[in-house]
């Protein structure tokens, strides 16, 4: 089953499905990142979702961006109106970073049918098709969440990945090398991790690539056993996750990411561009 949809595709089934618009990027206004955006216009009929608040638990000692309470998935599946039959479309401006972890936070949460709408806002703009600036009236969803449908690493689960299996790191090289680190107050990476940026899955117009399985094969070369996947804070590596689903591969995120693996100075910190 393909986890990607066309805008086309979606349009032909917008009566049917719940969507979510989670346009979003880091930002430190009181205005939720993307809501300006939505409000200007949006797929008809969509919710708009703050990543930040409803996607996410507060920062502290689990990152930047840990996992949401799951009383907050679950105001949020009621808010939208989303059912154990749902199926949800999740969408964001383009590249689908945001988009992906909606998508993954959701099925964690247990939502069963979730898809990504490949190309975002942007691929349904170009196709044409209509835009809404009204905000639908909140629903009364009635699927109760269970949070722990998926699984995670934690940073030690993570460091035992990195020796064992495969680790990905999934932020730009720079950033891994430790050359750079506009976010975080420690540069580097996990001791181990490989380097898998994740702009390297998208083609120019922000859709995934169609030789997804060549890439991954590449970036696999020379490595067995199980998959993690982090990155600054757990929001793009969902978008490494979203594009091994694709693949038929199962890989395991690690939420807390390098935004928590730096909150306790005891753990090693590597520089560099070769793993290790």
């Amino acid at each position: 089953m393909t986890h990607l949809l066309r805008a086309d595709q979606l349009a032909s089934e917008i009566e049917d499905v719940v969507v979510l618009d989670v346009r979003w990027a880091l930002s430190t206004a009181n205005t939720p990142a993307g809501r300006a955006d939505y409000d200007a216009g949006h797929v008809p009929g969509a919710f708009f979702v703050d990543l930040d608040t409803e996607l996410a638990g507060p920062a502290g000692d689990g990152g930047r961006h840990p996992l949401p309470a799951p009383e907050v998935v679950q105001a949020l599946v009621r808010r939208a109106g989303i059912t154990e039959h749902s199926r949800v479309v999740v969408l964001d401006a383009r590249e689908s970073y945001a988009a992906a972890r909606a998508w993954w936070v959701l099925r964690w949460a247990g939502v069963p049918d979730v898809r990504v709408l490949d190309g975002g806002y942007a691929a349904w703009v170009a196709a044409g098709l209509p835009v809404s600036t009204e905000a639908p009236a909140d629903r009364h969803g009635d699927m109760v969440v269970r949070p722990g449908a998926l699984p995670t690493l934690d940073a030690e689960a993570a460091a035992a990945l990195a020796r064992e299996g495969l680790l990905l790191d999934v932020r730009a090289p720079e950033r891994y090398a430790g050359e750079t680190e506009p976010i975080d107050p420690v540069a580097g990476h996990v001791p181990g991790a490989v380097n898998s940026p994740t702009a390297a899955w998208l083609t120019a117009d922000g859709t995934f690539r169609g030789d997804l399985a060549e890439h991954w094969a590449a970036v696999r070369a020379g490595h067995e056993g199980p998959v993690g996947v982090y990155c600054g804070s757990g929001v793009t590596a969902a978008h490494h996750l979203l594009a091994l689903a694709e693949l038929g591969v199962d890989a395991t995120l690690y939420p807390g990411s390098w935004s928590e693996w730096i909150r306790d100075p005891a753990r090693p910190v590597a520089t560099g561009h070769s793993p290790g």
